[in-house]
């Protein structure tokens, strides 16, 4: 993805230099693999389980950004500009209204957030009591090396999925899910849940389409297989189960990549309605 010159967004919040965080050698390899995927699909802070086998801990000193984590924080803040860019114009079409961009929170290890303690245990995630995105940069890491999603746009599509979230938030959609969720049983709540996340991929391939000129070749393909890769089918058989759609909450591999393959392929937010959607 083609960044240079690209404004970095003033809507950051980087928590990353307040309190270093360590990592013990308790769960390794295919062991924290599981037990990342377990975190990401289920929808569960798994951090006490790192904790105890010697995984994330801050350790409450200050430290200094090592060269890798301020290369990730300049990605991030200039990805996060460009939703804002790309939301600020088709916002307002959508509501008549003016965007207000979220806030995005870098944090490493483990930080505070009004839904709950974030860790690089449960991934990347939207917060709508305080309207902000939390990203562990480490994340990208984890991406590339033990997931299989290489790549600069797929790390940037991680970061649009989010604030994708906000746009669903910001239009409403979001509450009403919330509010529909707490009054169905758990089956039904998930499947709200996975027509919520197919409608963020859905948007994060309408901002994908509207930053076109900024993609290189092979970009496409990284945000198309970073779908593939965080479906709930295959992060499942990565943690040695078998995939058990009732307990989906973020859709099949298949569904991920077809929904952002659609919003990037019409350019249009309104053809991301997964909730009148007879088939994800």
């Amino acid at each position: 993805m083609r960044l240079r010159g690209q404004r970095g967004s003033r809507n950051v919040e980087d928590r990353r230099r307040s309190g270093g965080v360590g990592k013990g050698a308790g769960i390794g390899g295919v062991g924290l693999l599981v037990v990342l995927a377990i975190g990401y699909f289920a929808g569960i802070d798994v951090t006490p389980l790192l904790q105890d086998q010697g995984g994330y801990s801050q350790s409450g000193e200050a430290r200094e950004l090592t060269p890798q984590e301020q290369q990730a924080g300049e990605f991030a803040s200039r990805v996060l500009a460009t939703t804002e860019d790309v939301w600020g114009e088709i916002f307002p079409e959508l509501t008549g209204r003016a965007y207000e961009p979220p806030v995005m929170v870098l944090y490493a290890g483990v930080t505070r957030s009004p839904c709950g303690d974030a860790s690089g245990a449960t991934g990347p995630f939207y917060c709508p009591a305080d309207k902000k995105a939390y990203l562990d940069t480490e994340f990208f890491v984890t991406m590339s090396q033990q997931l299989g999603a290489k790549g600069d746009f797929a790390a940037a599509y991680v970061i649009a999925h989010e604030v994708a979230h906000h746009v669903q938030n910001e239009l409403g959609i979001l509450p009403q899910v919330n509010q529909r969720r707490q009054a169905v049983g758990q089956t039904e709540a998930n499947e709200l849940t996975v027509r919520l996340e197919l409608q963020a991929d859905c948007l994060s391939g309408v901002w994908a389409r509207a930053v076109e000129g900024a993609l290189e070749p092979g970009d496409l393909e990284e945000a198309l297989n970073a779908a593939k890769q965080i479906g709930d089918d295959t992060l499942q058989r990565r943690a040695g189960r078998v995939p058990q759609p009732h307990t989906f909450t973020h859709g099949t591999s298949a569904q991920r990549q077809r929904w952002f393959a659609l919003g990037f392929e019409s350019g249009d937010a309104n053809q991301c309605d997964t909730f009148g959607a007879a088939r994800l």
